[in-house]
């Protein structure tokens, strides 16, 4: 098929552009085509600079007074100017983009796009995006896609090779034609296209509700292909109970809460009953799901089993380890185990997979290297993945087809409403941490708009200077291309902010780009106190536990999903100390400013969760990061609760009616989950 042909294979596309998108994971024509843009922007007429409002994305129209001065500061290019509109003048200051230098000179004249504000009496814009004329006038009344980029590669770039992509694109459709008509679908191709180069709003609407149905759709059917499968099936691991989690409870130096001790109660049933358990563990941040499955390994392992613990990033695997293995010194728990990742060098990989498959480490906990071809288990008696949504159906099922007929316990702290839960764990049953430790402080809140920061970095100074440490969120890694006006990205601001605070104070950056060890370096660094702030994305959001952080900032908080930001926010109030939360509203729209109140109003992830589906309209399809719940590309279960629903009735239906999908009416989407099975069931085996 062409577009499973090679990136190469695009107009325009060079080894070099090629490297820069494989990458990103693109790898193939289909790649791309798969590569739905981010957000989109219309561009209007300029404005300005006295029409302008805080927070607002604006484009005016500026003629540069005198040639712009640059300086080095630390590591930083900074330059200066000023523009003017002939009524009113803008001081204009960009970082790290000395190859402006020599086209912003005096009597030049440009669109500037960003947001203005206005300060002891004069407008100022950091970092606007500059266009000429003509450019402009191309993009004005249209619709714009706006990819997530990598270093080296323009949001121009990824458009053209996409557009050379879409070229004459055709594919077959695979969902019954009852269905397409039932629902009203776009084709597939219409939808594959539109979604990157939309014609109006209407349509752009359109094509994403084809493409949520069909992640919707096919990953329905997996699941419920899947409970059919594990359902009442006698494990290969039979358990009795033993005194150890029981011992272990009583030496803890707190106690279980109610809820923590009924899961218990559920998961050692589980374990013990002679069939595969299948369980998922919800609850909140902080609630103690952790110590959980440190139980569930400590009957499994003394029962003479394996154990296995998945974990979404390096990061919390490493913490899961050292927890486990503080824990094993601490109380001569039974526990031999290992951490397992991808960074390790080969030999270091080949120790672990001998000591693996010889029995010899009885709890391996690691990353996606849990499920490598190379890895084998000798009794892999339980399965534990953390923070479910962020792994695929199929990755799970494989490290659970590993063991065979292992255990199966799944967690996450992801506040999914019990309705949607029922719905997207269908193959699993349900267990809730509804209570958190008596002793936590609820974490106090605010949400502000973008004038607050200096007022919030004087908070900051304060905490660190009493001994404190803070973590700042920002929604990007670098300054991207279009679309990305206005937004913080982690590497600017780190050395925009070594320059604010005082010298004393140790500013650090993380993002999912950097090198594990060097990951894990800045991580152990700020867990031992000797980084005082922290700089970084959501790559925090899971599982780091440093109690002596008090203090979250949360940079344009609007672009994020309430269920992710509540996620973040609860890294802090981990300790015993007063923790705060600012949330950072850079939009300057109302009906933001109504979602991110929600935060004030109660740190209850399940309270949260509810009234995000409420809160969340036609608005908000684009532009808020994706919550990353399950590993859906487009479709978000909190904006698309209503169609979740429909197609969960209409999966059932079909099944219902054709359980194998074997009637010629389905020839068509039967062939396409055999060809598929990389991501879903095996259907080939049905």
């Amino acid at each position: 098929m062409k577009y499973l042909q090679d990136i190469t294979t695009i107009k325009g596309v060079g080894e070099k552009t090629a490297a820069l998108f494989r990458r990103m994971g693109i790898h193939t024509v289909e790649d791309l085509i798969n590569y739905y843009p981010r957000d989109y922007q219309s561009f209007g007429p300029p404005v300005k600079l006295s029409d302008t409002k805080p927070d607002q994305l604006v484009t005016v129209e500026l003629g540069i007074a005198s040639s712009f001065k640059w300086k080095k500061v630390r590591n930083m290019s900074i330059g200066s100017g000023v523009g003017s509109d002939g009524t009113d003048q803008a001081a204009i200051t960009y970082f790290n983009m000395p190859y402006l230098k020599n086209r912003l000179t005096a009597g030049s004249r440009y669109l500037f796009r960003g947001k203005v504000r206005y300060e002891k009496g004069r407008y100022h814009m950091d970092q606007p995006k500059l266009y000429t004329f003509d450019e402009y006038h191309q993009k004005l009344g249209q619709l714009w896609p706006c990819y997530s980029l990598t270093r080296g590669l323009t949001n121009n770039a990824v458009m053209k090779a996409a557009a050379n992509a879409l070229k004459d694109y055709e594919c077959e459709e695979y969902l019954p034609e009852d269905i397409l008509r039932e629902y009203e679908l776009m084709s597939l191709a219409k939808a594959k296209y539109q979604i990157h180069f939309p014609k109006d709003f209407d349509t752009l609407v359109e094509a994403r509700r084809r493409l949520v149905f069909d992640e919707f759709f096919l990953f329905l059917i997996s699941v419920r292909k899947m409970k059919e499968y594990n359902e009442e099936q006698d494990t290969g691991y039979p358990m009795i109970e033993t005194a150890w989690p029981g011992r272990l409870i009583e030496a803890l130096p707190y106690k279980l809460t109610r809820a923590q001790l009924k899961v218990w109660k559920e998961i050692q049933s589980d374990l013990v009953s002679g069939k595969c358990m299948n369980r998922l563990i919800q609850g909140d941040v902080g609630s103690g799901k952790t110590i959980l499955a440190f139980l569930a390994l400590l009957l499994t392992v003394s029962n003479s089993y394996q154990g296995a613990m998945m974990a979404p990033t390096e990061i919390l695997a490493a913490q899961h380890f050292e927890q486990l293995s503080e824990m094993t010194r601490k109380y001569s728990l039974p526990f031999r185990p290992v951490l397992l990742t991808g960074s390790l060098s080969a030999a270091a990989k080949r120790e672990l997979y001998e000591k693996i498959e010889s029995g010899q480490a009885n709890v391996i906990i690691g990353t996606h290297a849990l499920i490598q071809e190379k890895v084998h288990y000798q009794k892999l008696g339980l399965v534990i993945t953390d923070e479910q949504h962020r792994f695929g159906v199929r990755q799970r099922e494989i490290l659970n087809e590993k063991g065979g007929l292992s255990h199966v316990l799944v967690m996450s702290a992801t506040p999914i409403p019990r309705t949607l839960a029922i719905i997207l764990y269908g193959d699993l049953h349900l267990s809730v941490v509804d209570e958190l430790p008596a002793d936590r402080l609820p974490v106090k809140n605010c949400v502000v708009g973008t004038s607050y920061r200096k007022k919030a970095y004087e908070f900051i100074i304060n905490q660190v200077h009493a001994g404190r440490q803070v973590y700042i969120i920002c929604p990007m890694v670098e300054a991207g291309d279009e679309g990305t006006e206005g937004l913080e990205n982690v590497i600017d601001y780190g050395e925009k902010l070594k320059n604010i605070l005082p010298s004393e104070i140790c500013v650090e950056i993380l993002h999912g780009k950097m090198k594990a060890p060097e990951k894990k370096r800045i991580m152990d660094a700020f867990a031992a106190g000797n980084i005082h702030v922290l700089v970084s994305t959501t790559v925090i959001e899971v599982g780091i536990n440093v109690p002596n952080a008090t203090v979250m900032m949360i940079e344009n908080a609007e672009r994020f999903g309430l269920a992710q930001l509540h996620q973040l926010r609860g890294r802090i109030g981990r300790g015993k100390e007063q923790s705060y939360c600012i949330f950072l509203d850079g939009s300057g729209k109302e009906q933001s400013a109504k979602r991110l109140s929600i935060l004030n109003q109660s740190n209850d992830g399940f309270f949260i969760a509810e009234e995000d589906l409420k809160l969340r309209g036609p608005g908000d399809l684009f532009g808020i990061r994706q919550s990353g719940v399950m590993e859906f590309k487009i479709a978000d279960i909190y904006q698309d609760a209503g169609l979740l629903k429909q197609v969960s009735m209409t999966v059932d239906k079909l099944l219902m009616e054709d359980a194998e999908i074997k009637h010629p009416t389905h020839a068509a989407l039967r062939q396409y989950l055999e060809e598929n099975t990389g991501n879903f069931v095996d259907f080939r085996s049905i």
